[in-house]
C-alpha cells in the first residue's frame, strides 16, 4: 500500500483513492493536473500501470485511449473557451519522458501567457510555475474541476 496517491497515480485511481480523478473513461482516467498555472491543465492516465507506451496497447485499446484523449481535450477546450476570453487552443501531448506509464497531457493555452512562452512548449515555463503554491491544485479549482467533469459527461452522453 502506498501512502501518497501521487506515487501510484494509476493504482490509486483504480482503487478510487486518487482525488485528482475527474472521470473514468473507456481506456483510462481523466485527471486534473497537480499544477494549474494554465487553468484546466489535465492528464489522461492509462488504466493499466504496466503499460509504458501507446504501442503496447492492442489496437482497439490504443484507439480507445486516443479517443479518450480527444474527449478530454475537447472538454478542456470547451470549458476554457467559456471561462476565459483569452483562450487560444489546446495542446495534446504523449511524452513519457519522466513517468514510466502511458499518459497524455492536455494543456489549454491562452493569449495572456508571457510573449516569450505563448508559442513555445509549456515545458519551457520556469520551474517556479511548477512549484509555486499559488498554482498548486486546491479547493479554489473546484468550479473549474466541476465544469470539466460536466463537460466530459455531456460529451460522453452525446456519443
Amino acid at each position: 500500500m502506498v501512502d501518497d496517491w501521487r506515487m501510484d497515480r494509476i493504482g490509486s485511481a483504480l482503487r478510487g483513492e486518487n482525488p485528482a480523478v475527474l472521470r473514468r473513461l473507456d481506456a483510462g482516467f481523466a485527471v486534473i493536473g497537480d499544477v494549474q498555472f494554465l487553468p484546466g491543465y489535465s492528464v489522461l492516465l492509462v488504466d493499466d500501470p504496466k503499460v509504458e507506451r501507446l504501442s503496447e496497447l492492442p489496437k482497439a485499446r490504443r484507439l480507445s485511449f486516443l479517443s479518450d484523449m480527444d474527449t478530454l481535450g475537447e472538454a478542456v477546450e470547451r470549458v476554457s473557451r467559456r471561462m476565459d476570453a483569452a483562450f487560444r487552443r489546446v495542446n495534446l501531448e504523449i511524452l513519457g519522458n519522466a513517468d514510466g506509464f502511458l499518459h497524455a497531457h492536455v494543456w489549454p493555452r491562452f493569449g495572456w501567457e508571457p510573449t516569450d512562452l505563448v508559442s513555445k512548449p509549456v515545458w519551457l515555463y520556469p520551474r517556479e510555475r511548477w512549484t509555486d503554491d499559488q498554482f498548486a491544485l486546491g479547493p479554489q479549482h473546484d468550479p473549474l474541476r466541476k465544469a470539466i467533469e460536466d463537460e466530459l459527461d455531456r460529451l460522453r452522453s452525446a456519443h
